[in-house]
């Protein structure tokens, strides 16, 4: 179906794929992963011949159709259905014919094609497309124009798959969609009949959806069989066997190395030695193993503060007065508390977030937080509103107003932004550098609660992996609104519904949720299949919460001596600068000797300290292996 062969292609002096090399088969269902700014949607682009390569080539049988969602959201007054089905264009043409067509036999080939192609049945499979992406039948006679970008964005995936191309190539699709959309999306995409290209970093859906992964990766592609925990375990596999070879082949030539060097001149092992050196020179390197680590995400701890950080009494909240958005709702907030909140866009969830956040104000009821709470919020909306010709230097310059260069400069490394990346314009980051700085403005202050709205959007796989820990590792409240079901799973203890006007909690696990969407879709309450797990899950959820809260006093005890530690060591670097004066042996002989002391005794404190801070360390991941 496709070939793509030899590839290369070069951004400037940076090369993304080298003599890259695949073939793909008509009806597979590939999911294209690799870390951001690999190259994935440059090769998108060159598939569709939107961009050319150095060297190689991209086939396809002859007249086989492209698909992918338009760059630009469509706009303007036609309606959303409209709008799906001229995505047909075949269909579109034949139809404008049979309006001026007199011939009769013109006519009747028109209305046999018509029949083929089964055109009478488009705005039915085009109104069920809308539907699964989130658009009510009133929602779809209105014009593209009373949307937002996101909502349109929908609009155009739904007609770059009601279109049916031979190809369909889908770059991070659920970007724009809830989870509710993104469950749809998987199955949709299941029953597709024809091949997918899909570039994702949603673990679940690539598990579900696709039979293959295509890895870019050091320029190059390799295609594995199996969905994404099939793949990330043969690759892993595969990295430990090149890493035992590689080791084996080094350990063979300092062998032979060490053979050579010795009898070189010797004139009884002189052929012998020579023979080696021909072994040598024929022995082709292995390739090292090149994995770029992955930034880690970090959350300043936050102080403690009484519970509940938050009690919402029967309030309600909204935009207009006398028109709430929810209403009736009855909840606290602790401080050691992860809760996701579901439901579909529009029916809340960004309005609750506010109303936590004291961005909105309740219209009836009580809400009471902390006195001192400090609440860290983060959007993907918030992506538009960075300063696009600032540079993350120029943030934590007003950030840290009285903190030197070196020291901002420090901060600015630990969260992944080495000096070029920190004097880049935002303008010129890519969107999980974005992301990642926003995450990072969010929890500058030592928040206690974070609100992560959409966290995962522009992060690769790896990255995500890396936002479970650190929500995992923080022992501050946080409100997940997210589509990445492996987030939810790993990260969230609660799970909280907002359905019909208010929000309430949810019995259940991420996976019940699912089988209810499902199920409903179905015209099955799958009440029984969820009542007979809801029961076992909650006690996990209440165990997975009482892990977090053993974990607390080990991980102070880890800080504590981790910080003496490296306060002795400043004090043992005040003292040695001082004994290296070569003045003050001559001119103060009584200091030198009580700081050679004070030295002795520090070395002794530093000893005991890091002993101290080794066993609690060991301690902390004791426990939290045993509770993973």
């Amino acid at each position: 179906m496709l070939h793509i062969n030899d590839i290369t292609y070069r951004i400037g002096d940076r090369t993304l794929l080298q003599n890259a090399t695949t073939a793909i088969k008509a009806g597979h269902k590939v999911g294209f992963v690799g870390r951001n700014g690999s190259g994935k949607s440059t090769l998108l682009r060159m598939i569709q011949k939107e961009i050319g390569s150095e060297t190689g080539s991209i086939s396809m049988p002859k007249n086989a159709r492209i698909g992918a969602v338009a760059q630009e959201a469509p706009g303007g007054t036609i309606s959303l259905i409209d709008t799906v089905l001229a995505a047909d264009t075949e269909r579109t043409e034949l139809l404008e014919r049979a309006e001026v067509e007199e011939d009769p036999l013109e006519i009747a080939e028109i209305q046999t094609r018509l029949a083929d192609i089964d055109a009478h049945s488009a705005p039915a499979r085009a109104a069920i497309i809308l539907a699964g992406l989130g658009f009510s039948e009133e929602d779809q006679q209105r014009p593209c124009s009373e949307f937002s970008g996101g909502w349109r964005m929908r609009v155009a995936l739904a007609a770059v798959l009601f279109a049916e191309p031979d190809l369909l190539l889908l770059d991070e699709p659920t970007n724009y969609l809830d989870l509710e959309g993104t469950l749809w999306l998987e199955t949709y995409l299941r029953t597709y009949p024809y091949t997918v290209l899909l570039v994702s970093h949603d673990r679940d859906l690539l598990n579900k959806v696709v039979d293959h992964i295509l890895h870019l990766e050091n320029e190059k592609l390799t295609l594995y069989t199996g969905g994404y925990d099939r793949f990330e375990a043969t690759r892993r596999a595969r990295l430990e066997l090149q890493m035992a070879m590689m080791k084996k082949q080094e350990a063979e030539r300092r062998h032979i190395q060490s053979f050579v060097d010795r009898f070189r001149y010797k004139a009884s092992k002189a052929r012998q030695a020579q023979s080696r050196v021909k072994a040598l020179e024929k022995m082709q390197p292995i390739a090292a193993v090149m994995e770029s680590s992955v930034k880690q995400f970090h959350f300043p701890q936050p102080d403690r503060l009484s519970p509940p950080i938050i009690n919402i009494e029967n309030a309600s909240v909204g935009y207009e007065e006398g028109k709430p958005i929810l209403r009736d709702l009855d909840m606290r907030i602790d401080q050691d508390d992860c809760i996701a909140l579901l439901g579909s866009n529009g029916n809340g969830k960004s309005t609750f977030a506010k109303l936590l956040s004291d961005r909105l104000k309740a219209m009836t009821g009580r809400v009471r937080r902390s006195k001192t709470l400090k609440i860290g919020y983060f959007a993907q909306h918030q992506l538009d509103e960075l300063n696009e010709k600032a540079t993350p230097y120029n943030y934590y310059e007003e950030l840290l107003p009285d903190s030197s260069e070196a020291q901002r400069r420090a901060r600015l490394g630990a969260i992944g932004f080495g000096k070029e990346k920190s004097d880049t314009k935002i303008e010129n980051l890519s969107g999980g550098e974005k992301a990642r700085l926003l995450m990072a403005l969010a929890v500058f202050d030592k928040p206690h609660m974070l609100i992560l709205d959409e966290p995962t959007n522009h992060l690769d796989v790896d990255s995500r992996e890396a936002l479970v820990h650190a929500i995992n590792d923080y022992e501050g409240a946080v409100l997940l609104i997210s589509h990445d079901r492996h987030l939810i799973a790993t990260s969230a203890d609660r799970l909280w519904q907002v359905e019909n006007g208010t929000v309430s909690t949810f019995d259940g696990d991420i996976d019940d949720y699912r089988d209810k969407l499902l199920a409903a879709r179905s015209g099955n309450t799958g009440r029984k299949k969820r009542a007979d797990r809801a029961a076992t899950k909650a006690e996990l959820r209440k165990e997975a919460a009482a892990k977090r809260t053993d974990l607390i006093p080990l991980k102070e005890a880890a800080e504590k001596w981790e910080n003496s530690v490296e306060k002795l060591n400043t004090q043992l670097e005040k003292i040695d600068t001082a004994l290296a004066d070569g003045v003050l042996y001559a001119g103060s002989p009584q200091r030198a000797a009580k700081l050679n002391k004070q030295r002795a005794q520090v070395m002794g404190l530093i000893a005991s300290a890091e002993e101290r801070w080794l066993v609690a360390s060991e301690a902390l991941e004791k426990a939290r292996s045993t509770s993973g």
